[in-house]
C-alpha cells in the first residue's frame, strides 16, 4: 500500500491526502469489497482519488458510493472526474443538491466583503464541473456504508454541510465544520454562507461519541479527540 495516498484510520477506513494534509478526501470499504469515497477534493484531485482507490487494493468498479460533505470547488473540483471513472452519481445533502448539480457554490456570507466578491464571480457551471446528485441525504439517517454512517447536518459553511459518524470505527468525519490546520480552528469565514450559524452548528460535535476526528482541512486527532473539539468549541463560542 503506498503510505503516501492514503493514511489507514482505521480497519477498512483511510484518508486520501488530496493536497497534503490541507485537503482530504476519505475512502470506506464494506467487508465485501464495496467502496464509498467522501469528497473529492480540488480540480486535479481526481486522477489521486483513483490513485488512493488503488492503493488500497480496490478499482473504479468496487465504488459503489460517492459522497459530498458539500458543495464546494475544494471537496466538488474533482468530482466529475471520478464520476465518469466509476459509473456512479453523488449522495448529497438535499440543502446542497442544486449547487451540486449546477456546479456552483453555495452564497457566500455577505456579511464579510470577501463573501461578497466570492459571490459576483459565482456562475453556473464555473465554480466545479457539476455532477449527477442520485441520492439527497438527510439529518440523523444512517447511510449503508461500511456498518453505517450517520448524517450529521451541521449547516452555515453551506446551507446543505454535513459531518459524517462512522458508529463502527468510531470516526468522526468533521467536514469543514472545524479545521484541524495548525491547530483547531473555524474555516474562514468569507467562505461560509452563514458564519455565526457555522459556529453555532458545530457544537453538535461535541456531543457525539467518537474516538478519532477526521478533517477535511488539516490530519486526524487520535488522541482524545472529543475532548479537545470540546475545548475548543467552549474557547470559541458563537459571537
Amino acid at each position: 500500500m503506498a503510505k503516501d495516498l492514503v493514511v489507514p484510520l482505521a480497519p477498512n477506513v483511510w484518508r486520501i491526502p488530496l493536497v497534503r494534509d490541507l485537503v482530504n478526501g476519505f475512502a470506506l470499504r464494506d467487508d465485501d469489497g464495496q467502496v464509498t469515497l467522501v469528497d473529492m477534493g480540488i480540480s486535479r484531485s481526481g486522477p489521486k482519488v483513483l490513485a488512493a482507490l488503488a492503493a488500497i487494493g480496490s478499482s473504479p468498479s468496487d465504488v459503489t458510493r460517492l459522497v459530498l460533505t458539500h458543495a464546494h470547488p475544494d471537496h466538488a473540483g474533482g468530482a466529475a472526474h471520478v464520476a465518469r471513472a466509476t459509473g456512479r452519481g453523488f449522495t448529497v445533502h438535499h440543502d446542497d443538491a442544486a449547487y451540486a448539480s449546477e456546479g456552483t457554490s453555495p452564497p457566500r456570507d455577505r456579511s464579510f466583503l470577501l463573501g461578497r466578491l466570492f459571490d459576483r464571480m459565482a456562475r453556473p457551471g464555473r465554480d466545479f464541473e457539476p455532477v449527477v446528485v442520485e441520492r439527497e441525504m438527510t439529518d440523523g439517517e444512517v447511510l449503508p456504508i461500511a456498518g453505517g454512517v450517520r448524517v450529521v447536518h451541521t449547516p452555515g459553511h453551506s446551507p446543505g454541510h454535513v459531518s459524517l459518524l462512522h458508529e463502527e470505527t468510531r470516526i468522526l468525519i468533521t467536514g469543514d465544520a472545524i479545521f484541524n490546520v495548525l491547530g483547531l480552528r473555524w474555516p474562514v469565514k468569507a467562505f461560509c454562507t452563514d458564519f455565526r450559524m457555522t459556529q453555532q452548528t458545530a457544537h453538535v460535535l461535541g456531543e457525539l461519541d467518537y474516538d478519532l476526528a477526521a478533517f477535511t482541512h488539516g490530519a486526524e486527532l487520535r488522541s482524545r479527540p472529543r475532548e479537545a473539539i470540546r475545548r475548543f468549541l467552549l474557547s470559541h463560542p458563537a459571537r
